[in-house]
């Protein structure tokens, strides 16, 4: 993914609480192994962590810490060349366009901070491990990454990685705010399986992820994606299945378990968004998936 060399970027969109140490007893899994393991497979990619009741501790506060990220994230030139530039890069794309889209049906869009951390973050939602994965917390409406991930998902879910696999992610976190600004995010909670809501709550925001790289480019601060780049995020799709991630840590797929939908239902929603380019054509909630 190649950013527009001279677009200003905008890192107030972004806050970086690394290395900043909070109180709470994160994640209450006795063991972790498995029991971490089924927390990925909830919240990979968008889980609800409020859903999850006790295995977040309510925290103390909301992030607080410095960031250089307005010293070093200036230009999308510090966003092909820095990692939490490029992050940087992807919020503010694909923030710009979610407005766009939100001001063309005549509603105003409300942002979205995403917080990027190490290791554990108090949110909204209570303190979240690293373990989690990105997630959204509709209780304080921000987006919450550890940069870590990324590599995870190379060596322990075993996509290829890539710039738009990053994309792809931050997208689809976004997805999910989406979903809390028009009311859609709670239709997921609570009922899984292969056809539940959850599964469906997280294949409209593949989708909608996919809407957002299909306009990437007229947001001003990508260059057009390529499809080498497109082949990144469909693979990183792929890597969260909840087939692919049951089959790799528990040796068997159970579709009554699903949280996020296989891989093919991944890939296949985010190809609708991307191919469509619209919104409206990602009504999973109603749609045969």
């Amino acid at each position: 993914m190649s950013f527009n060399p001279n677009t200003p970027l905008d890192p107030g969109q972004v806050k970086d609480v690394r290395g900043t140490r909070f109180g709470g007893r994160g994640l209450a899994i006795g063991g972790g192994g498995v029991g971490v393991v089924l927390v990925i497979i909830y919240l990979l990619l968008g889980g609800n962590p409020s859903d999850l009741g006790t295995v977040l501790d309510p925290g103390s506060g909301a992030p607080s810490g410095t960031s250089t990220l307005q010293q070093d994230c200036s230009t999308g030139a510090d966003a092909n060349r820095r990692e939490d530039c490029r992050i940087v890069g992807y919020v503010n794309s694909v923030q710009k366009f979610w407005k766009d889209e939100f001001k063309q049906g005549g509603r105003q869009y409300q942002p979205a901070e995403t917080v990027i951390f190490t290791d554990q973050v108090s949110t909204g939602c209570g303190v979240a491990s690293t373990q989690v994965g990105p997630f959204y917390c509709p209780e304080d409406k921000q987006v919450y990454l550890d940069l870590g991930f990324f590599q995870d998902l190379q060596t322990k879910f075993g996509a290829r990685g890539g710039s738009l696999a990053e994309g792809y992610v931050v997208a689809h976190e976004y997805g999910h705010h989406i979903q809390d600004l028009t009311g859609q995010l709670s239709s997921g909670s609570g009922q899984q399986g292969a056809g539940g809501l959850s599964v469906r709550t997280e294949l409209q925001a593949d989708c909608f992820a996919g809407v957002w790289a299909n306009h990437a480019a007229e947001t001003g601060f990508l260059q057009p994606l390529t499809t080498d780049q497109i082949a990144q995020a469909l693979d990183a799709a792929a890597a969260v299945g909840d087939d692919r991630i049951q089959k790799e840590f528990q040796g068997r797929v159970n579709p009554e378990a699903w949280t996020h939908g296989s891989s093919a239902q991944r890939q296949h929603w985010f190809t609708v968004g991307y191919q469509q380019g619209n919104p409206g054509d990602c009504d999973t909630f109603h749609a045969n998936i």
